[in-house]
């Protein structure tokens, strides 16, 4: 089974674009040099904030669908291993639902 990553890239304008990728050098490359056609594209300097490897790129797939359903907030505590802080924003999205 193919190993897989997420990664979270800073852009710019200070936007968050967030991936997967069964080779995270290979698609950090494309990035930086546009071989991509996708949200990053305009936005350079790019900076690599975060990165997480994963058994299969299946895992990695889903962990991807779900940060890109998260607050800014919640990506900056990731970006930062403030699992208390990530923790407390999950508990509050579930009590304003």
């Amino acid at each position: 089974m193919k190993k897989g990553w997420i990664y979270i890239i800073q852009c710019s304008d200070k936007s968050y674009y967030t991936g997967s990728t069964s080779n995270l050098d290979s698609r950090i490359y494309k990035h930086q040099n546009n071989l991509l056609s996708c949200y990053t594209n305009s936005r350079h300097p790019l900076k690599l904030v975060f990165q997480q490897e994963f058994e299969n790129i299946e895992d990695a797939l889903r962990a991807e669908r779900q940060i890109k359903g998260w607050t800014r907030k919640k990506k900056e505590a990731l970006i930062s291993n403030d699992f208390d802080l990530l923790v407390e924003l999950s508990n509050h999205n579930k009590k304003t639902k």
